[in-house]
């Protein structure tokens, strides 16, 4: 059996693709590896994840969030430019992680959506997957990854809605949900 680095996803519409990617992300920092979380899509709320991770950056370096979003997309052109324009700074900070040598484990979170609202192309993602060293850990999460992405994939983890609070007229929880 050979040992490489793996290209993952999460994808489904259900709840917990952010979640376990973290999850996979604590594991990793545990383990002793260097570990880069890049947020397509987020990017004004302050998430119980941030303040987490920032403290174990605190203890060695070897893990950081970045939110490179505006948050939730809208159909209004002049903010899909500004959209645009911050996918394509989160496109540049991943191209960097993924060739800079520094990390063994890229997260990628919310990048599927950023496809599927067009903010980065198919292309650009192939391209990206492209650069990916042999040994570097690369996931890719959020809904509907498009089947270029899912064929090229080592695994890929789809969630899949049962239920939902949400359906229930409950309201998102703090710690849970965000």
């Amino acid at each position: 059996m050979k040992k490489q680095g793996l290209l993952l996803v999460h994808t489904g519409d259900g709840k917990g693709k952010t979640t376990a990617a973290l999850g996979l992300a604590l594991r990793a920092w545990g383990d002793g590896m260097r570990v880069c979380i890049l947020q397509f899509i987020k990017g004004s709320w302050e998430y119980g994840e941030l303040r987490a991770i920032e403290a174990l950056a605190q203890a060695d370096g070897r893990i950081q969030i970045t939110q490179c979003g505006l948050g939730f997309t809208r159909k209004d052109e002049k903010k899909n430019v500004a959209h645009r324009r911050a996918a394509e700074a989160a496109l540049e900070k991943a191209r960097v992680a993924i060739t800079c040598g520094a990390w063994d484990l890229v997260i990628l979170d919310e990048l599927n959506y950023a496809v599927k609202f067009g903010l980065v192309s198919e292309a650009e993602l192939m391209a990206l997957l492209d650069l990916r060293p042999l040994g570097l850990h690369l996931l890719i999460t959020g809904r509907d990854a498009c089947p270029a992405l899912i064929e090229r994939a080592d695994l890929v983890t789809e969630m899949r809605l049962v239920k939902h609070p949400f359906q229930q007229g409950i309201k998102a929880q703090k710690g849970i949900e965000f």
